[in-house]
C-alpha cells in the first residue's frame, strides 16, 4: 500500500506570552493510502496543530523528514518546500489533494450550501457535473442546497462541511473534532455516512478526537498523545505515536 504521509522527528512549538505552552513532537509516523486514522488526546495537546501541518497550512519548526505522496499526485518533500518558502506550490497541493473539515464547519455564511460545496471545484476549475447533487443525497442534505448555512441545524452544517471537503474528490480528508458540538446519536449517524463515502472513494481519513469511545466504535487506527512537562513545568512536550 502506498505511503501517503511519512513524518520523522517533526517538531512544532507553541508558547503564549506568559511562557506556557507545548512542544509537539512526531518521532516517526507513516500513514498509508486509504487508512482511517484518529489522533486521540486531551484538549490543547496539539491535535489541531498536527492537522494544520498535515494540511500544509502550518510549517513545522524542525523536520528530519516530512514527505507527502498523494494518490494520483506527485511525490513532494514538504519539508524542503517550506524551507524554500514555496507557498504557492504548497497551496496547489492542498487545494487539489486535501479536504479539511473544521470543528465549526467553516462554511461561508453569505453563500448558499450549494455554493459552499461547489467552491473547491471552482477553485480547481473542475467541470460542472452531477457530483454535488449525488454527494449531497448520500450525506442527506440535498434538500438544503439552496439555503444559507445559518438556516441549517448543527448536524446539517457539518454534513455540508463534509460535502464541501469531499466535492473535489481529494485523496486525503482531514477533520478536526468534526462532531464535538453534536449530540452522540447525531455524531454517530454523520460519521457512519462519512465513513461509507470515504471508503467508496478510497480516501485516506485523519481525524482528531478526544472521545476514545467514539474512535473505538469507528474502528480507526489510533495515534495517541503522551505528554510530559519540560522547562520547569511551564512547557509540555506532546508526542504522537501509534496507540
Amino acid at each position: 500500500m502506498t505511503v501517503v504521509y511519512n513524518l520523522k522527528n517533526v517538531v512544532k512549538q507553541r508558547v503564549s506570552d506568559d511562557g506556557i505552552g507545548f512542544r509537539l513532537v512526531v518521532p516517526d509516523i507513516q500513514i498509508s493510502a486509504q487508512e482511517n486514522i484518529a489522533l486521540v488526546g486531551h484538549s490543547g495537546c496539539g491535535k489541531s496543530t498536527l492537522l494544520d501541518m498535515l494540511a500544509l497550512i502550518l510549517a513545522p519548526d524542525e523536520s528530519e523528514q516530512f514527505d507527502l505522496h498523494p494518490v494520483g499526485g506527485k511525490d513532494d518533500n514538504i519539508g524542503q518546500l517550506w524551507k524554500r518558502s514555496r507557498q504557492s506550490h504548497l497551496s496547489q497541493i492542498r487545494k487539489r489533494h486535501i479536504g479539511y473539515v473544521l470543528q465549526s464547519g467553516g462554511l461561508l455564511p453569505y453563500l448558499t450550501v450549494r455554493e459552499n460545496i461547489e467552491l473547491p471545484r471552482k477553485l480547481l476549475k473542475l467541470p460542472d457535473d452531477d457530483s454535488i447533487n449525488s454527494l449531497s443525497r448520500v450525506l442527506g442534505i440535498h434538500r438544503q442546497l439552496d439555503k444559507l448555512p445559518g438556516l441549517l441545524s448543527a448536524g446539517e452544517r457539518q454534513r455540508a462541511a463534509f460535502a464541501r471537503a469531499l466535492s473535489h474528490r481529494p485523496s486525503i480528508l482531514l477533520a478536526d473534532e468534526p462532531t464535538a458540538a453534536l449530540d452522540p446519536i447525531t455524531a454517530q449517524k454523520i460519521m457512519a455516512v462519512v465513513m461509507e463515502v470515504i471508503r467508496g472513494l478510497k480516501i485516506t481519513l485523519i481525524t482528531a478526537s478526544h472521545d476514545w469511545a467514539h474512535v473505538y466504535k469507528m474502528e480507526l487506527r489510533t495515534l495517541r498523545q503522551e505528554s510530559e512537562p519540560v522547562a520547569d513545568g511551564r512547557i509540555y512536550e506532546s508526542r504522537f505515536s501509534d496507540g
